[in-house]
Order: structure tokens, then C-alpha cells, then sequence
């Protein structure tokens, strides 16, 4: 870290704190040396933010008059914001929009309006915003809104604040629950993919994306849109594969679906989860992200700008996810 910053000691704040990737985010934060604030919905779990030197505010992202009195009476000029806050499962689109863009628009002009202006801005957007589904749909007119915002737009001058963009692909690792399903599935000797065309898949372990977010509040740059994976691309059965390895299964069953049952199956939970109020993991959303078959990405940007280097490749992040899976008895 630059000299000044352990001088100054920098307030942080971080949305999503109580999420896969923002308690990471939170615990490289106090590692780095920051005054860390872990923002949070009324209610949200604090398992992972469990550090006696965690400080933590309650933020109403739905309305702004709320969260603009939430900051002043905070009293906290925040130096940095990640906002990695936002919804990966919603009834419809108009929820999507609500949880991710709206949210973001009321954090911004609520910092604006009870006079805080941070010198960096981190949003955590995801590689879906490059493709066509709602939730990718949410992620880019976020995108779009920041860079056309007037704390942003005057780019290099000396008064603006930067803001960085960063579409992580599948981010997986500790704590994470969606490849963890996957997990187990394979423990019950069943691996389940969709689609007979090949498909081109790329991930990132979350500990490498936290550093690619700290690497770049900590540099130089001024700012950007950065793609964010390990630099390779596997195939789809490679995960899958690995994790068969890792958790010692030696017979596995595996079921390809082609993607019209996909299709029927994701509408069909769709309206149950319409029925019940509670979106459901499968919908005609995620039916639209799992149908694409090309999930590649260009990370030179990050590499160069930022001086990003990958440490995790898949192998080594998966013997460590599974690992950990064991050892707190997910698995």
C-alpha cells in the first residue's frame, strides 16, 4: 500500500458485505489497512463479518431520502466505495432493474447528496452484462449510468472520482453456493450439463478477483471496464471433472439435456416461483445464461493497466473449495 494511505488511514465502504464475494472483499479490505464499513440491508446475515475491527452501517437502498439521512448521520467521509451489492435472482426484469440498477443509482446520489464524494468508486458488474438476459441487461445500464454521471465523467481531471468497472465470469471459491450445488450433485454420482454443443467456459477464484480490486484501488490508473478471469478457458466437463477428482467419487453418471427441456423446465419454475412469491434458481433468466456457449474474455486490459496476475488456476481453486466444503461440513 502507498505510504500516505497508512497514514491516513482510509475509510472503506463496501456494499454486499454479507455476500460470497463481499466478505472476502471486507477481509481484504482490513488487511490492506482500511477503516472498513461493511454495508447492510436490515436484516442480512453476519456470519462471514464476524472481525472485532469491522465496523458496519445500515443502509435502505430503496429509497434515497433514507439512505442520504443514513450517511449523514453515519458521519463518515468514505475515501473508497466497492459496491458489490445487487440481486443474481429475481421474480422478473423489472426486479432486476430495481435491485441492481436503482440500488446503485440511489447509493451514488446519496452520497452525492450528503456530501461525499469518494476518490475511487468500485462497481462489481459481471461478464453477463456482454449478453443477453435481464440480469446482464441490469449490470450494463448500471455501467452506462455511472460513466455518463457527472462525480465520474470529467475523466483525468483532478476533481473527479475514478471508477472502476470490473465483469468477473464465474467467480467460485469458499462460501460460494451455486457451484457448490454442483458439488453436490457429483456426491450423489450425478453430474448434470445442458446442451450438445460444446461450450467455452472461463472462471476466476475469488480470492484473485479481490486482488484485482484492491490492485487496481491501491494503482495508479485512473480508471476503466476490466473483464476479470484466470486467463485460460476450459471446457464445460473440466469443472465438473476436477471436482469428481477432488471429492474422491469414481463413478458418476452423466446426464446432458438438451436445451428445449432446459427451456421447459426453467419456465415451468419460473411461474412456480411467481406462485410462491420467492424467485426460484432456475428460470427463463438463467435458462438464457446457461444456454450461452461461449463464456470467453479478454483479461489484457486488467493485466496491463492494472498489472493483474492470476495466482489461482482452476485445479488448485477447486481442491481448495472442495477442501473447505469438507472442512465446514457442506460437504
Amino acid at each position: 500500500m502507498h505510504e500516505h494511505l497508512h497514514i491516513m488511514k482510509p475509510n472503506i465502504l463496501i456494499t454486499g458485505a454479507s455476500g460470497f464475494i463481499g466478505s472476502f472483499l471486507c477481509e481484504e479490505a482490513l488487511r490492506h489497512g482500511f477503516n472498513t464499513y461493511a454495508a447492510l440491508r436490515s436484516g442480512s446475515s453476519r456470519r462471514w463479518l464476524q472481525q472485532h475491527d469491522l465496523r458496519f452501517i445500515t443502509l435502505d437502498f430503496t429509497d434515497l431520502t433514507t439512505m442520504t439521512r443514513q450517511f449523514r448521520e453515519a458521519g463518515v467521509q468514505f475515501d473508497v466505495v466497492i459496491h458489490a451489492g445487487g440481486a443474481t435472482k429475481c421474480l422478473n426484469r423489472d426486479e432486476f432493474m430495481q435491485h441492481n440498477y436503482q440500488s446503485t443509482v440511489n447509493l451514488v446520489e446519496a452520497l452525492v447528496a450528503a456530501g461525499n464524494k469518494p476518490s475511487t468508486f468500485v462497481y462489481l458488474s459481471s461478464l453477463s452484462a456482454i449478453y443477453g438476459s435481464a440480469y446482464g441487461e441490469s449490470k450494463l445500464r448500471t455501467e452506462d449510468w455511472l460513466k455518463t454521471h457527472p462525480l465520474f465523467r470529467a475523466e483525468g481531471h483532478e476533481s473527479a472520482s475514478r471508477l472502476f468497472i470490473f465483469r468477473p465470469t464465474g467467480v467460485y471459491g469458499p462460501r460460494e453456493k451455486d457451484y457448490y450445488m454442483m458439488a453436490q450433485s457429483i456426491g450423489r454420482h450425478i453430474d448434470f450439463s445442458v446442451g450438445f454443443e460444446p461450450q467455452q467456459l472461463t472462471f476466476v477464484y475469488v480470492l484473485d478477483l479481490v486482488r484485482a480490486i484492491f490492485a487496481a484501488i491501491e494503482g495508479t490508473s485512473g480508471g476503466g471496464t476490466f473483464n476479470v478471469s484466470d486467463g485460460c478457458v476450459y471446457s464445460s466437463s473440466h469443472f465438473s471433472r476436477l471436482i469428481q477428482q477432488e471429492m474422491g467419487v469414481r463413478h458418476v453418471l452423466h446426464i446432458t439435456a438438451p436445451l428445449w427441456f432446459l427451456y421447459v423446465i426453467s419456465v415451468v419454475a419460473e411461474v412456480w416461483g411467481k406462485m410462491v412469491h420467492r424467485p426460484s434458481t432456475l428460470n427463463r433468466d438463467k435458462y438464457r445464461i446457461m444456454a450461452q456457449r461461449d463464456w470467453t474474455c479478454d483479461i489484457t486490459p486488467l493485466i496491463q493497466t492494472i498489472g493483474y496476475t492470476p495466482q489461482w488456476q482452476l485445479e488448485q481453486g477447486v481442491k481448495e473449495t472442495i477442501q473447505w466444503y469438507k472442512d465446514n461440513n457442506w460437504l
